[in-house]
């Protein structure tokens, strides 16, 4: 009798340890479902990446569908055993085994203390694999989940990848009852080198960014994974984007660029030139055009899709992607049945599973189209975005709005047209506090951007259409935003001019990514020539001389500010980088179209970098404090230091020896109605937007636009 065979006819055996002998090249503890609730502070959800793997491997394990499991990339750990329990693999972990012997994925497997289990190299298809062990592994809560944001240095085992020496144990609190464990053998999602995914068209598109040609071609091309992708995103390479507008105003030199907005995971942002599809671990907030947005039951597909792989776009229709979404639900439902039903999972009981299943998935897209009931479903729906569902004139007192689906799970809200209109941007915060005073069951995530909301919503709970008319409703009787005022602070940030990270940054760029870019190899340079100063210094003083509001936080990551100068004589522009770097350090400090930005982490990023400051993200998992340093609406004044001088900086407010210096303060109607233009700021906008048609027409003759 095989460990596998036995354990098919128990209980799976609750509990386990594992020592870590060799961590592979990327392990690290996830559960499904991610944390949720902090996107609008930057935090993003994180979790298993390819959730119907992990999800069907807790379920063969006999887990709760959100115990923590291990997520692997490319080449898994090698485990020793400490004490017996039940495992499961799932996922591209088709190498996988213990003492030697092939453990076949899907199927629950008894491990007994001294054996080794090893999860392989994952040759493809297919990239990463999932291990669950009954009761799921003993990790603390952080924010709300289990998962791993390795980037932010928390969640998951001590906020890190593993490393050999890690001892990890089960926690038998992550089981559901005396479920058995499972053969899921049957339901495991097939894999290949050509990945078809459905996207729901929007939420931006034809006629304001992309011109009709352009979205068709996005739909139609077969795109390729780009060696760069990783969970913050997939980069997608194929032809250039066709775009509909030579550049994005005040919000950038390219036509890519709009005022900051939150982006959906499973978004497709076009960087510049370069369609990216956000991860797990992607930025919640940035400037980016979003012209489609993946299903949300197609996202597993992205987890597995390797380098070279190709991608195709399938456009589908809201109804058609409701329908993938329930399928998918009545697939996993069938799989939780069977094992609380205990049927027999060996020989028959496999195909039991899968007839269940196959039952389950035919009810829940009953009455719809045909195209709904193929799997995959490659016959593609209108390119053209869906309409609107609430579209309301300006009125005397308000501007336009409109509420557009931004995928299957949620909702982009935008007002008036796509200019910086401070007036505007508090009429969005005091949408998002009324909607927020409603308590619609359902609201999973709130993120408000310069003039824009986001919601995510639990699309099983609360359908799109219903919270469009919440906004709605609470729009028709918002609260005058002349009679409006914020509590907020005046903080003062150290700043280190030209800090030598920055420019390293920079240096990398260059070397690595684009060695052509104009803003290279010097980016306080490149600002002075596109906004018309006369000294490179000039910048720094318009940047130390200027209050900056803050309109959003998360731009890029942990509660990062997104600001702007109140003063238009301070408003620097600039474009963004085109494409993207990869690399940018912690809290550096950057400018991309009119905004300023602080980078809560290092990662990839856009903005022209000129400086570095403090940190704006503290996490304590034992003092329990709220770990962003900053609020919505701050005035941010910076204070020069020396590079030296910033690191104690540093280091005092990492150790919390040191709080960020704030004053308390107001903001009011009359405050962001003396930010519209003055003649000094309107003199400077002149002599910016002449430096820019200048710089356009120089890369124009260099073969440099893109």
């Amino acid at each position: 009798m095989t460990a596998a065979t036995e354990s098919m006819q128990h209980v799976a055996i609750a509990g386990g340890a594992l020592l870590v002998v060799k961590p592979g090249v990327q392990t690290t503890v996830q559960d499904v479902r991610g944390r949720a609730g902090y996107w609008g502070v930057g935090v993003p959800p994180s979790g298993a990446w390819d959730d119907r793997s992990a999800t069907l491997a807790n379920i063969g394990a006999g887990n709760d569908t959100n115990a923590a499991l291990l997520e692997a990339l490319l080449r898994g750990p090698t485990l020793t055993v400490l004490e017996r329990g039940t495992i499961c693999i799932t996922g591209a972990a088709t190498a996988a085994t213990v003492d030697g012997r092939p453990v076949p994925l899907g199927i629950p497997t008894v491990v007994d203390a001294g054996q080794t289990i090893d999860m392989g190299l994952m040759r493809g298809p297919g990239i990463r694999g999932y291990l669950a062990i009954a009761g799921g592994f003993a990790v603390p809560l952080a924010l709300g989940s289990r998962a791993t944001f390795a980037l932010g240095k928390f969640g998951g085992h001590e906020g890190r990848a593993l490393k050999s020496g890690d001892e990890l144990r089960a926690a038998v609190d992550g089981r559901e009852g005396d479920c058995p464990a499972v053969d899921v053998s049957a339901l495991l999602p097939p894999m290949g080198d050509t990945w078809v995914l459905r996207v729901v068209p929007g939420p931006h598109g034809a006629p304001e960014h992309l011109t009709a040609d352009g979205v068709e071609e996005l739909f139609a091309a077969e795109w390729e994974v780009d060696h760069r992708s990783d969970r913050t995103g997939v980069r997608l390479v194929g032809p250039a984007p066709r775009w509909a507008r030579s550049d994005g105003g005040q919000a950038g030199m390219h036509p890519s660029n709009i005022h900051d907005s939150a982006y959906p995971v499973g978004g497709i942002m076009l960087s510049g030139g370069t369609p990216v599809i956000v991860g797990p671990d992607g930025p919640s907030l940035g400037g980016f055009v979003v012209p489609a947005v993946i299903v949300k039951s197609d996202r597993w597909q992205l987890a597995q899709a390797r380098p070279g792989d190709r991608v195709l776009l399938r456009p589908v229709t809201p109804e058609q992607a409701d329908a993938l979404n329930r399928a998918r639900e009545a697939e996993l439902a069938g799989a939780r049945l069977d094992r609380a039903g205990k049927v027999a999972v060996a020989g028959a009981g496999a195909g039991a599973v899968a007839g269940a299943v196959a039952s389950a998935v035919a009810m829940a897209v009953a009455g719809a189209p045909d195209a709904e009931r193929a799997e995959p479903l490659v016959a593609a729906g209108p390119a053209t975005r869906p309409p609107a569902l609430v579209d309301l004139a300006p009125t005397d007192d308000r501007p336009s709005l409109t509420v557009r689906r931004a995928g299957d799970h949620h909702l982009l809200v935008e007002a008036g047209p796509p200019v910086l209109d401070l007036v505007v941007r508090l009429q969005i915060h005091l949408l998002a506090l009324a909607v927020a005073d409603r308590a619609v069951v359902g609201i999973v995530e709130t993120v408000e951007g310069v003039r824009s909301l986001l919601f995510a919503v639990d699309e099983l709970t609360l359908p799109l259409t219903t919270l469009a008319t919440v906004i709605a409703e609470e729009w028709a009787q918002l609260a005058d935003v002349r009679d409006a005022v914020l509590p907020t602070r005046e903080v003062f940030l150290p700043i280190a001019l030209d800090d030598p990270t920055v420019h390293e940054a920079m240096q990398r760029y260059q070397k690595s990514v684009r060695p052509d870019a104009p803003w290279c190899p010097d980016n306080v340079e490149f600002i002075r020539r596109v906004n018309g100063l006369e000294a490179r210094d000039d910048v720094f003083g318009i940047l130390t001389e200027a209050s900056y509001l803050t309109v959003g936080l998360g731009d890029v990551y942990l509660g990062a500010p997104v600001a702007v100068p109140l003063d238009p004589a301070h408003r620097l522009v600039t474009t963004k980088y085109d494409p993207a770097r990869t690399w940018t350090p912690e809290n550096a400090v950057g400018i991309g179209g009119i905004y300023l930005c602080v980078y809560g982490m290092e990662g990839p990023g856009g903005y022209q970098l000129v400086g570095r400051t403090v940190p704006v993200w503290r996490f304590d998992a034992e003092s329990g404090g709220t770990p962003w340093l900053l609020r919505l609406f701050d005035r941010l004044r910076f204070v020069p230091v020396t590079p030296e001088e910033l690191l104690q900086w540093r280091d005092d407010i990492k150790a919390g020896r040191r709080d960020l210096d704030t004053r308390p303060a107001t903001l009011t109607y009359a405050d962001v109605l003396g930010s519209a233009d003055t003649l000094e700021g309107a003199a400077f906008t002149a002599q910016r937007t002449q430096a820019f048609d200048a710089e356009r027409a120089r890369w124009a003759e260099q073969g440099l636009a893109r």
